[in-house]
């Protein structure tokens, strides 16, 4: 059974930084789509970027590019997001999860395993 774990989330003000990370038992991890979503109370959970098996093609919504950076260690299981010059905007509950799939989609539905998720809160 694959399991997902994210940490990394906390409370930073305007402007700053976090890492999030995201660790995936099982052997499935390093065929597979890596994608980050997040939700926010009262709204839809929303694509944040996602990253194929190798690392070579990775995609962002466009509320983060040029802030947020996606990367994976497929030999530690392992996926990274670095989150900067965070706003409040970016408040939201952080989901990491696994695609069985080659191609890279930003949809909720497409994607079978998640994790519990990492709270990220940034104050003005």
């Amino acid at each position: 059974q694959v399991q997902l774990v994210e940490s990394g989330g906390g409370s930073v003000q305007a402007g700053g930084s976090l890492r999030l990370s995201c660790v995936a038992s099982g052997s499935i991890f390093s065929r597979y789509v890596m994608g980050w979503f997040r939700q926010a109370p009262g709204k839809e959970r929303e694509f944040v970027a996602a990253v194929n098996w190798n690392g070579g093609r990775t995609t962002y919504s466009d509320s983060v590019k040029g802030r947020f950076t996606l990367s994976r260690d497929n030999a530690k299981n392992t996926v990274y997001l670095e989150m900067n010059s965070l706003s409040p905007d970016d408040t939201a509950l952080y989901y990491c999860a696994i695609d069985r799939g080659v191609v890279v989609l930003t949809t909720p539905s497409a994607y079978d395993y998640w994790g519990q998720g990492t709270q990220v809160t940034v104050s003005s």
